[in-house]
Parts: C-alpha cells; structure tokens; sequence
C-alpha cells in the first residue's frame, strides 16, 4: 500500500467516522463540608451506534450524573438518559430523543493483530469544534488495567494518543470501524493507553437490551492466582489455577463441595491458569448452566458439577 493510499484510507475512515462522535457533558452533585451540596463537571466522549439516538460511552463519564448533556459534531446538544451501566467493565449506554443520526458501526475485535494501524477519535480535552483524531498501533491485546482487576475482558493497548477527554470515544480500523472504545491512559508511561474491545461492548449492550442490566454468573469464591512461587511458598501440587482463600456459604461452589485450599484448575472446557481466565470463561456462560468444576485437592484430582447462579445485587462490583 502506498502512502497516498494509506492516507485516504486514513481521511476516509474519520469522514465516516468523525460525524458519529459526541461530547459528553456530565454534572454530579457532591457535599461539600463548606458549601453543602455543589455540582461537580465532567467531560468525556461517546459514540452513536444507532440512528436513533443509543449512544455508547464509559461508566466513569456518566456515573452518579444529574445531568447527562450530549453535543454532536454540527452544533446539536440533546438532553441524555443513562439506560444502562456495567461498572464491571465500564461501559453504559445513553439515549437522546432523536431519530437519523450519523452512526458508527461496531467492528470485531477479535481479529484483531498486534502492529495493526488504529486510530482513536474524541473530545480530548473538551477542546470546541471537531473531535481531535491521533493515529497508532495496537501494542498488545488482552491486557488487564494496570493497578485494577474489575474489567472483565482483557484490553486493547495503543500508543494512539488518548487525552482527558478521550475517554467512551471510539478506536477504530482503517475502514472506519469501532473495534475498542477508548478508557484510560498511563500519565506517566509513553504511548501507552487502553480500549475496551468490541465483543466486550456488544455483550454489554445485549444483556442491557435483554435484562435492563448485565446479568452474571457467580461462583460465591475469592482466590489467588497459582505460579510457581506461591506453589513453592505453600507446597501446592500444581503451579497454575485459582486458589481458593474464600467459599461462601451461600454460594454455589459451597453446594457443589469446594472448600478453602482447593486449586480450581478447569471450569467447562476452558484451562485456568489465573483469576482472569476463570474470569472470562465465566462471562461467556449463561446463568442456569451446569458446568464442570476440576481441581486440586491435598495433591488429588477432582471434578464436581455446578449450576451457575446470578451474582447477588449486593456482590455486584460498583465504580465510585
């Protein structure tokens, strides 16, 4: 591919683009020990996925907000309704009253590769006029949040300059698709900024289609990630699995016989070496389904069987 026709390829994606990202402004009301009840602004971005006005964006933007107001690249602002959040993975969906909108496509983030040319698109800085565009690579896929370990879906990292501002704007292919939506930036690493991937957004969005929330599996455990450190510190028989610290009474691991110490090491047909994969295996099952536990007990093999239940109200993880 030649230059001039990589940067048409360029041109043309945010043309197609560009026109489908909002500007989201955001007010909460705090207590001020001084002041008493004061509101406080926020600004994000966010992109419209269908004609008629659903837009998508990240928790954080539009958390515990009062007033929810969206601004369109031609001078439009719509009052919007957060219709659904998942702080899980921080991603929610607002609603303007309005019907032909420009609109975006979502991609698969599945096939993705490391080195693929991105490029990310929002409000960085709550700057006026147009959304501000940066181009990079995808730098590594699957990557956990660095000092967090509530985002289901390992992330996209890109070197694709992502500002305050940026967060619940699109990264997207060169044909213009929305394969990530941008969340967070290392302030003191170079080039390193992340994106919740497409197949996490769009399960996201059915589940709030289907239930009015994102609706779980549970196992009613806490654990450790296994390596071959801890195996060495505790003499465990295998270095790779979940160890578990807690079982809860009400949980259903309880019920199908799992006690503190044992090592899960296979949920289904999925292996699980840590935490994160017994995690993503999880999101992928539906609730009511009975699956097959292995683990490592005293040395010993074991399977049991559980049913899956719906994580209690109470358990469900919330983003302050």
């Amino acid at each position: 591919m030649g230059l001039t026709e990589l940067e048409g390829r360029i041109t043309g994606a945010v043309e197609n683009l560009s026109e489908s990202v909002v500007g989201i402004d955001s007010t909460r009301l705090t207590r001020d020990y001084r002041f008493g009840v004061v509101p406080v602004e926020g600004q994000g971005s966010g992109v419209i996925i269908d004609p008629k006005g659903i837009i998508i964006t990240n928790n954080h933007v539009v958390d515990e907000s009062a007033r929810v107001q969206v601004n369109l690249k031609d001078g439009r602002t719509y009052i919007g309704e957060v219709i659904g959040t998942d702080p899980a993975t921080d991603v929610a969906l607002v609603k303007v009253d309005a019907e032909h909108l420009p609109f975006a496509t979502l991609g698969d983030s599945e096939s993705l590769k490391v080195g693929q040319i991105v490029l990310a698109i929002g409000n960085a800085l709550g700057l006026p006029g147009a959304p501000t565009v940066s181009m990079g690579l995808i730098g590594a896929l699957g990557r956990p949040l660095p000092g967090t370990d509530f985002v289901v879906e390992g992330l996209i990292q890109t070197d694709a300059a992502i500002n305050p501002g940026n967060s619940g704007g699109p990264l997207a292919d060169l044909d213009g698709r929305v394969i990530g939506m941008n969340t967070a930036m290392i302030p003191f690493a170079q080039g390193m900024g992340f994106a919740i991937p497409s197949e996490t957004i769009k399960r996201v969005i059915d589940q709030i289609t289907r239930n009015g929330r994102v609706v779980r599996p549970w196992l009613g455990i806490s654990g450790m990630d296994v390596n071959k450190f801890v195996a060495r510190r505790y003499g465990l028989a295998v270095e790779q699995g979940v160890l578990l610290a807690e079982v809860l009474h009400e949980g259903p691991a309880r019920d199908a016989g799992l006690r503190v110490g044992d090592i899960v090491v296979k949920i289904g047909e999925s292996k699980v070496d840590g935490m994160k994969d017994l995690v993503v295996a999880l999101s992928h099952m539906e609730i009511g389904t009975e699956v097959s536990i292995q683990f490592v007990r005293n040395g010993t093999s074991y399977e049991t069987r559980l049913k899956l239940r719906e994580t209690p109200e109470k358990l469900v993880v919330r983003r302050r």
